[in-house]
């Protein structure tokens, strides 16, 4: 029988089945040992020593995360990325592999992402090995995607998309099946802001309101009204979504409290109209509180704008999707109110992000950002495939 000669693509593929194992007790390690932002030491130590070990290019960034090259052809420089940090809540979980860390979770599926990177980079480096490159991969491990604003910003500060060609990357989605991964071209996700009201008056007893400033009723106020105004005053097609977070004031029945707060977050589908959303706010927020003699203080963070999917490279990840998974595993998918500050990578290079399922077929369906999230652990591997494919589908598409 004759040999047939591998390629690049068999070598990446060969490669990540035989990681499988390998993967799945590094995910559940850092699944174990959460990290908030900025405060991801451990997980970027471990991701750069299996990294630096396999023979890829490793520089630290200076407070946590890492970049990770691979190969040396003079082709197209690509970029995959992967963030690192968790969330600060309680994992609900019943698995051996629970969180350690109180009050902090995997609860976006971070740890899948950054697995699924570290597997793509390990089997590129195989290739690299084996066949050579014609072009580079760049592994971008960010810290902070969990904040306001995020750490995508240090990334391209510290040179993470200089050369590159184009840029990629998966995001866990509990509503997708483990083996689909949904792709759309143009926006994907939503503009997202952070909104932290602050009210102060002058407190009192409650038998006697008049004499002070209800700060209670106002702030019940501006939180039922600050949305539906603000949805009055944009266009609707702006899609625009304020929804509060967090809410309080006072500590005991008898007492108008002097201070109180609100917090939460502003998203729209639209980037024009997300442009002058901090200044409407603060105009409406005074409007609202005005009949009641409270003073406000506002802070609001412009947070990310839209995850917009160039359409070329959009066709690089659905090829790669098809081609190292299979073509039933490309499925369509629809923009979400979701922030992603993945969207300042896209914005100066061009790329795409893709939705990697995590549902166990016929199985539950969990959401993000909550502690009793579950993903197939088969994700893994198919996220890998995906990245690594889509990484050659680029320098090669370049070459």
């Amino acid at each position: 029988m004759r040999d047939v000669p591998s390629t690049p693509l068999s070598t990446v593929l060969a490669a990540i089945d035989g990681l499988s194992g390998e993967l799945i007790e590094l995910r559940r390690d850092i699944h174990a040992h959460p990290e908030l932002a900025w405060h991801e030491e451990r997980t970027t130590a471990l991701v750069a020593k299996r990294l630096a070990d396999a023979g890829a290019d490793v520089r630290l960034l200076p407070r946590s995360g890492l970049l990770a090259e691979i190969g040396s052809g003079d082709g197209p420089v690509v970029g995959l990325r992967a963030d690192l940090d968790g969330l600060p809540v309680d994992d609900l979980g019943t698995e051996p592999w629970v969180s350690t860390v109180p009050g902090a979770a995997h609860a976006c599926g971070h740890d899948v992402h950054t697995t699924a990177l570290v597997g793509a980079g390990l089997a590129l480096a195989e290739a690299e090995r084996a066949h050579g490159l014609p072009g580079r991969v760049r592994l971008l491990f960010q810290p902070a995607e969990e904040i306001m604003p995020g750490g995508a910003l240090e990334l391209i500060a510290a040179g993470a998309l200089d050369g590159l060609s184009s840029v990629f990357c998966l995001h866990c989605d509990p509503t997708l099946d483990v083996g689909q991964v949904g792709l759309r071209v143009g926006p994907l996700t939503g503009a997202a802001d952070a909104l932290r009201v602050r009210l102060l008056g002058d407190g009192g007893h409650t038998s006697r309101p008049h004499l002070t400033q209800d700060l209670t009723y106002a702030l019940g106020k501006l939180v039922t009204e600050l949305p539906a105004a603000l949805s009055r005053r944009l266009d609707p097609r702006a899609g625009a979504s304020l929804v509060w977070g967090m809410v309080r004031a006072g500590s005991a029945t008898n007492v108008i409290p002097a201070v109180g707060e609100a917090a939460g977050t502003v998203r729209m589908l639209d980037p024009v109209a997300w442009v002058d959303a901090g200044d409407l706010v603060q105009e409406l927020i005074d409007q609202i509180l005005a009949p009641y003699g409270v003073r406000n203080e506002v802070t609001y963070v412009r947070g990310v704008p839209p995850v917009v999917n160039e359409g070329h490279a959009t066709h690089l990840m659905a090829r790669a999707v098809e081609t190292a998974i299979g073509e039933e595993a490309h499925v369509p998918t629809v923009q979400s109110l979701g922030g992603e500050d993945f969207a300042w990578f896209v914005e100066s290079v061009p790329g795409a992000m893709g939705r990697l399922g995590t549902r166990t077929p016929g199985g539950h369906t969990y959401d993000l950002h909550q502690g009793d999230l579950v993903v197939d652990e088969r994700a893994i591997s198919v996220g890998a495939r995906v990245l690594a494919g889509v990484a050659l589908e680029a320098i090669s598409a370049g070459s």
